[in-house]
């Protein structure tokens, strides 16, 4: 088909679809249109299917409700093209460019072909889109169940709702896509990154997630049935694994230390949890208190509200936990790693020494934050008088309003850090 032809079949279907004598849908099943132009026509509802589109341009162009079963459409582009309800089953799209398009409640799922070879057999061939350009397109409520989406990039996508099963995403880059919402079982995404990805409420029951990056991401109600966790950078991610999702000799170590507060030590035993894995778990209002939590990972672990007094938590992760409102004091948090720990009104304090006789000694046990690391970290409204917080790395904290009253903060470090409102301790001449 020569371009001229092209452009009178687009002139006839912009008319057919208004409605105008003389007007005929375009219908371009199995047509031969490699690298032909489209750009800015409208060819709603028209047909498709089969077509070789290899690097056609289809810039701008309106393919909403377009019959594209199985079109040959490798790197060919479709940047801020409508593809709204098209019907890509099986299509080819590896290398398109798909900038900012459209394909809300486009169906890419995989289409049943006619074996050339042998025309009485169908074979099932899934819409290849690998190496795609996908960035800031639109996809919500879109089917690409079983789709190969490999390599692809799909940076602020929306895919929300979108049905998303078996799909192959391994090496996708998915900085903030967002996905929530959507049936995502036993999708690919080895090795993708996913960081600042939004997966509220995504079912991704049985996914392959090894090697992925999933920093900042929010998965907030997203179902991990059967997804394996080993290996991927979860690092500031924002979830949370209840207790009962963990081993049997840590949820029995758990027991036996809340038996042990309850009973005043004479039931049960104080836990001994040192350099465990218990990143991301949920022990908001938990009483650890006293627990040994040498080196343990509780990186991203909810602990709102939780008592943890004179607990041991030297060198342990604690990064981009919420420790908001905890009770801390006279804890021992040497060297730990805090980046972006949230510790909101918490209190990081002391603890009254009393004798063998249960009587106040007049002396305090200040909680130890020496040479911790707590870049970045939230202590707004913080309760730390009398705390050790020599060498500590406090660059771009908020302490807004905390008080840090006879804290000691010899060789910390307080660039950047916010300290409106703050209560700081009076500077020692001798340290100055």
């Amino acid at each position: 088909m020569t371009p001229h032809e092209l452009i009178a079949v687009i002139e006839k279907h912009e008319r057919w679809l208004k409605r105008l004598t003389g007007g005929t849908r375009a219908m371009l099943a199995l047509a031969e249109l490699q690298g032909m132009s489209f750009t800015g026509a409208n060819l709603q509802s028209c047909k498709l299917s089969g077509a070789n589109l290899t690097d056609a341009d289809f810039t701008g162009a309106n393919l909403t409700g377009a019959d594209l079963f199985a079109a040959r459409l490798t790197r060919a582009v479709l940047v801020n093209t409508n593809l709204t309800n098209a019907d890509l089953r099986g299509a080819h799209l590896r290398g398109a460019r798909l900038k900012c398009a459209i394909l809300r409640g486009a169906d890419l799922r995989g289409g049943a072909l006619l074996d050339r070879r042998n025309p009485n057999t169908l074979k099932m061939e899934p819409s290849d889109l690998r190496g795609a350009e996908m960035d800031d397109a639109t996809l919500s409520d879109a089917n690409l169940a079983g789709a190969d989406l490999s390599e692809c990039s799909m940076v602020g996508a929306d895919c929300s709702g979108a049905q998303m099963t078996g799909a192959n995403l391994s090496r996708a880059v998915l900085k903030n896509t967002s996905f929530k919402g959507s049936d995502m079982r036993g999708v690919n995404l080895a090795s993708a990154n996913l960081t600042g990805a939004n997966l509220q409420g995504c079912n991704l029951t049985g996914a392959v997630l090894s090697g992925a990056n999933l920093r900042n991401a929010d998965l907030q109600g997203a179902n991990l049935d059967g997804v394996d966790l080993t290996g991927v950078d979860l690092l500031g991610a924002n979830f949370s694994r209840s207790a009962e999702t963990f081993s049997a000799s840590i949820q029995k170590l758990l027991a036996q230390h809340q038996a042990w507060i309850t009973s005043n030590g004479a039931k049960g035993e104080r836990a001994d949890l040192s350099g465990q894995d218990l990143s991301h778990i949920d022990l908001a209002g938990a009483n650890l208190g006293g627990a040994n939590l040498r080196g343990v990972n509780l990186s991203g672990a909810k602990l709102r509200d939780a008592l943890l007094v004179m607990a041991d938590l030297s060198k342990a992760s604690l990064q981009y936990a919420d420790l908001s409102g905890a009770t801390l004091d006279g804890a021992n948090l040497r060297e730990a790693n805090m980046t972006g720990i949230k510790l909101d009104a918490a209190k990081v304090g002391s603890v009254e020494i009393k004798g063998p006789d249960g009587r106040p000694t007049g002396r305090k046990w200040p909680a130890n934050l020496s040479g911790s690391q707590m870049g970045n970290a939230s202590l707004v409204r913080a309760w730390m008088r009398g705390a050790n917080l020599s060498g500590a790395d406090l660059r771009a904290a908020d302490l807004s309003n905390a008080n840090l009253t006879e804290a000691n903060l010899r060789g910390a470090n307080l660039e950047g850090a916010i300290t409106t409102g703050a209560v700081l301790p009076v500077v020692d001449e001798d340290d100055e």
